[in-house]
């Protein structure tokens, strides 16, 4: 589809939305930005529109026969594709797109795409580092917080673009084809909007929907979900392994991690050369290592990225030592598998602030990950009496119910002993409370680090 003198719905106007209207500002004929919502200040949004903006501004009602005169609809991250609206346009056969297809459709250059249920930040970040050591024009951008559309004008046919992408994102690509994709990991998560954990899973296969043979994917192949996706693909397939010896891929043994290419073996590092720890993080950097080999980065300058990376905010982040108590800030831990792995990785008697907004996840097997190393599970949110009463279920009775992160901050600190540690790690999302993970871990350390 050309764009030009097109007319144009984009549905959501937070970051994402703004930026989808704004990259269309000169190209399409008639650009209508609307939100269901209408609470909101429509000369606030205004404001975020360039000052010629002459389209129109849309709350909550759609005037009838609007939707016939669209040639296309774009929908923000947040908006569920199955609202009534978004299937009166797909009734109608008009096209939807997302972030990733709009933008797609401006982009020059290579790209590398990455999901996954838990990792994809951290991973996103570092394969960036990697290819700023080797190529000039690389742009970081997606659901890390740097829309597409925000910076996509400015990519040549020599930029990389390293993209982030979550599984809301994926559900509405249609062309989108990275050079290299990567699906690090797949556990329940989101199924309050993906509805089953088969839509869930389609979703994060769609980075792979127009790879051919001329591109890379790189798998995990201890997700067992992942080596079945392998098995069908048409692209190349990189595996990495965190607990197999590959003949072909990469993979950790013992303390190194070691790419193989099917006829000689490379030392990468060793994993005491990382600034990030845990068997998670590691299979992030073989992951990313992956994606830098795969667009030819040369290994030396892979080591020396991967090397001086240190973890991303909110995932698994040391604040400070307080009276011999370490404080970890793991806000991004969003579902009980993320936040399974900051358990995992805590080396000292541990007590976990967890609980938030319910996304309909399950916590059994996230309590059979605490043994004897929660001393006490803090809870908040509107899931602390679901997660209490399903660690009671677990024989875990040294619950305490808070009602705000300040309070659970204060109550860590009053229960700890010298040698612990105190994790933030929600295993649930943060809205009700908070704005984003992002606020909720600012203010973790802020009441961290104004404690007495």
């Amino acid at each position: 589809m050309k764009l030009e003198n097109k007319r144009v719905f984009v549905f959501g106007t937070g970051i994402s939305g703004i930026s989808a209207a704004k990259l269309l500002h000169n190209i399409a004929s008639e650009i209508i930005v609307y939100d269901g919502n209408d609470k909101l200040d429509i000369e606030e949004i205004k404001a975020k529109l360039p000052e010629d903006f002459k389209g129109r501004i849309l709350l909550k009602d759609v005037p009838e026969g609007l939707i016939d005169s669209i040639d296309l609809l774009v929908v923000s991250p947040g908006v569920p594709t199955d609202l009534d609206l978004v299937n009166q346009f797909r009734q109608k056969q008009i096209p939807i797109w997302g972030e990733i297809e709009l933008a797609y459709y401006f982009s020059k250059g290579k790209i590398v795409g990455i999901t996954g249920t838990n990792g994809k930040t951290t991973t996103t970040t570092l394969v960036g580092e990697i290819m700023k050591t080797y190529y000039e024009s690389v742009f970081v951008v997606g659901n890390i917080g740097v829309p597409y559309t925000e910076n996509v004008l400015q990519t040549t046919e020599d930029s990389i673009t390293v993209a982030e992408m979550s599984s809301f994102q994926l559900e509405t690509i249609d062309t989108f084809k990275p050079n290299v994709s990567a699906i690090l990991n797949i556990t329940p998560d989101h199924l309050n909007r993906h509805h089953t954990m088969e839509n869930y899973i389609a979703a994060k296969k769609n980075i792979t929907l127009n790879q051919d043979s001329s591109d890379v994917c790189v798998l995990n192949y201890e997700d067992e979900t992942l080596r079945k996706i392998g098995s069908e693909l048409k692209t190349n397939v990189f595996y990495f392994s965190s607990l197999h010896n590959l003949e072909q891929g990469i993979y950790l043994e013992e303390d190194n991690i070691i790419y193989n290419d099917g006829n000689k073996k490379t030392l990468v590092c060793n994993i005491h050369e990382l600034n990030i720890f845990g068997r998670h993080s590691y299979e992030n950097v073989m992951a990313a290592v992956a994606c830098g080999i795969s667009l030819s980065v040369p290994m030396d300058k892979i080591k020396e990225a991967i090397t001086k990376f240190v973890a991303v905010e909110h995932r698994i982040e040391f604040v400070t030592t307080k009276h011999g108590v370490k404080y970890y800030n793991d806000s991004k831990g969003t579902n009980p598998d993320a936040s399974m792995k900051a358990i995992e990785s805590m080396q000292t008697p541990t007590l976990l602030i967890a609980g938030g907004y319910d996304k309909g996840s399950e916590y059994d097997e996230w309590l059979e990950t605490f043994g004897d190393k929660i001393r006490y599970l803090v809870l908040l949110g509107q899931t602390r009496d679901k997660i209490a009463e399903t660690a009671r279920r677990h024989g875990y009775e040294n619950i305490i119910m808070t009602e705000s992160l300040k309070e659970a901050v204060q109550v860590c600190a009053e229960k700890a002993n010298q040698g612990d540690s105190v994790l933030l790690s929600p295993a649930c999302a943060s809205w009700g409370m908070f704005k984003n993970y992002e606020e909720r871990g600012h203010l973790f350390k802020e009441y961290v680090k104004n404690l007495l």
